[in-house]
């Protein structure tokens, strides 16, 4: 059933690496997130046993569930829309948060951090099982650069507050920027888009005197365009996994 997965793994590897070579990039400068939502925790430990370890999810309940069935030394990325109310859940399983979109979502997610790491360890020993995330989560800004209604995220003129209250937050690692771009727009619109996030990036790291390293853009359709206009972070899954069965999973995330 998921015999395909390493090879699809491969493929999307070497275009990877051919995209980034195409912009004068490292490979290695770019890591591919395998975004594993409504897939069975069958598939990610296909993935995993290819060398895959870094897999997204977009809802806390799904990652959650599947952290608890996969190897420890797997990397959460929770990806999707984040509602405050789920943010203790996603503090507590994701090692990075990509979809940190408001200032309100940011302060209670630091809140939340700050009271998880004074709160007691997982027993020794029982790593495999243990819920919580220990580490200072990693956050990405969700910007809309495409302003698109139908899509989450901060208009542009927004991203200078969300990120002076992201280097506030003591509890929380700000690294960069996040975007998503129009569903099957042309190649021009496309550049529009993951460039301008790299530009703005740029704008904010100057201004800020932060590093700002990391952009998560770029998914199955996309991703070697992302690459060439800067993308660190691909957010890859149908053409790992395949299509997803949404009547059996309640629908998309």
């Amino acid at each position: 059933m998921h015999s395909a997965i390493p090879d699809n793994l491969e493929q999307i590897r070497r275009r990877i690496a051919g995209a980034a070579v195409r912009a004068g990039r490292a490979p290695e400068s770019v890591r591919l997130v395998a975004v594993s939502k409504n897939h069975p925790a069958e598939a990610v430990a296909a993935a995993y046993a290819a060398g895959q370890r870094v897999f997204g999810e977009n809802r806390p309940q799904e990652l959650r569930d599947k952290r608890l069935q996969l190897p420890v030394d797997c990397e959460w990325h929770m990806i999707g829309h984040l509602q405050s109310n789920k943010a203790r859940l996603a503090v507590q399983t994701a090692a990075w948060i990509h979809s940190v979109n408001a200032v309100d979502l940011l302060q209670r997610l630091d809140r939340v951090a700050g009271e998880e790491a004074g709160g007691p360890q997982p027993e020794a020993g029982n790593a495999q099982h243990a819920t919580r995330n220990t580490k200072r989560p990693v956050i990405l800004l969700e910007i809309n650069i495409a302003g698109e209604a139908s899509k989450s995220g901060a208009r542009p003129d927004a991203a200078r507050e969300l990120l002076e209250a992201a280097l506030r937050s003591p509890h929380l690692d700000c690294r960069g920027l996040m975007t998503m771009a129009p569903y099957d727009a042309p190649e021009a619109e496309l550049r529009r888009v993951f460039g301008g996030l790299r530009e703005l990036r740029d704008r904010l790291a100057a201004e800020f005197g932060a590093p700002l390293p990391e952009l998560s853009m770029g998914m199955s359709d996309d991703f070697e365009i992302a690459v060439e206009e800067g993308s660190t972070l691909v957010r890859v899954g149908t053409a790992i996994f395949g299509e997803r069965d949404y009547g059996k999973t309640g629908g998309p995330g």
